[in-house]
């Protein structure tokens, strides 16, 4: 694929990443509950785009398309944005900058503190996403750039922590959560003799 079609097909997606945000404030007017129903969309679309953002690897590695690493960034800035409409949804409209009761949920709410956790840990990636930043930290960004397992892990145990009763849709996050992880486990084992034997030889 050439640099130009590329160029195109991001705006593409780019224009596509805004559409649950748009759909989001078109039906959150008619909704029951707005500030609930925002709350609960930006955070599944959160880990929507963590998860298309981990698919990343896998998807080049099967197709053999190396060009689709050119989407990871994006996506995983979309992932950054939408925590953030989640987390400001939180704190503006559900607390109104209420700090006290704010750090009384963080500490006494399981699902809270771990949703909390997995924001905090975003911040720095979302900052270090650049290029400039990538050739500063070298070998640290790939080390810093880890953290998205961990926060992926946090953010299904948030929404699992959440549902009280129908586990459905946050069932669905853990599985494909295990699938992705598990590509990339089954992979590094699979490179491990590889890497053994040109050392032997």
């Amino acid at each position: 694929m050439s640099a130009v079609a590329i160029k195109r097909l991001k705006t593409v997606v780019f224009i596509l990443c805004l559409i649950p945000l748009a759909r989001t404030a078109w039906l959150a007017v008619s909704a029951v509950n707005p500030i609930e129903f925002i709350t609960h969309q930006t955070g599944t679309w959160t880990l929507i785009f963590l998860l298309l953002t981990l698919s990343i690897t896998p998807l080049r590695q099967i197709t053999g398309r190396n060009e689709l690493i050119r989407f990871r960034r994006m996506l995983g800035l979309y992932a950054f944005f939408y925590v953030c409409l989640h987390f400001l949804t939180w704190l503006v409209l559900d607390h109104f900058f209420d700090f006290q009761a704010i750090i009384k949920d963080i500490i006494k709410r399981p699902f809270i503190t771990v949703g909390f956790l997995a924001f905090v840990l975003l911040i720095p990636l979302a900052v270090t996403s650049t290029d400039k930043m990538m050739r500063r930290l070298k070998r640290n960004w790939g080390r810093l750039h880890k953290l998205i397992y961990l926060i992926a892990i946090l953010g299904v145990l948030h929404y699992w922590w959440l549902v009280k009763r129908d586990i459905t849709q946050p069932l669905i996050f853990a599985v494909l959560l295990a699938v992705l992880l598990g590509w990339r486990l089954v992979r590094r084992q699979q490179r491990a003799p590889v890497t053994a034997s040109r050392m032997e030889a």
